[in-house]
């Protein structure tokens, strides 16, 4: 039976903390499913078919590691595609309880589904999709935090936008 580990988030865009806690998990399970959160109720950067294929390019050399989409509930999409774990990144204390929480309510949705809590190497523990999109929106260099195929999707998205 594989251990199979399922890596959920919005990815918009995919940072090199999502790539470490990734290749990390990649190392404990047989597979890991990065699934890209489809929400419609926000409204990104990058299209979710943008992101699924900016995530794919980051993980193409990793043979254990797929990349899915998914709507509704994590712990319902777990089940469907027979993974026992949902790996979350931590990066600081301000992320713990808002994680906890989710991870309890999705024990209580279904036990089966456990969480783990993965933290990103330090360099890394100050980065967010959020913080990334805002550098290069201000013409920052953003190319120690992204795969340059992520720099170059910004600068392509955000010089069309200006």
């Amino acid at each position: 039976m594989l251990r199979t580990a399922i890596y959920p988030g919005s990815f918009d865009p995919v940072t090199n903390g999502h790539l470490d806690v990734l290749h990390r998990a990649a190392k404990l399970f047989d597979r890991v499913i990065i699934a890209v959160a489809q929400n419609e109720s926000k409204s990104g950067l990058f299209t979710l078919a943008e992101r699924i294929d900016l995530v794919r390019q980051a993980v193409a050399h990793l043979p254990n590691v797929e990349t899915d989409t998914f709507t509704g509930l994590l712990v319902e999409y777990a089940v469907r595609r027979k993974a026992s774990t949902v790996v979350r990144g931590l990066r600081a204390i301000s992320d713990f309880e808002f994680e906890f929480q989710l991870a309890l309510m999705n024990r209580k949705l279904d036990e089966s589904v456990e969480t783990i809590f993965m933290m990103p190497k330090d360099t890394y523990t100050f980065l967010s999709s959020r913080i990334i999109k805002e550098i290069a929106r201000l013409g920052g260099d953003v190319s120690h935090f992204v795969p340059p195929h992520v720099q170059a999707a910004l600068t392509a998205r955000l010089r069309g936008a200006a």
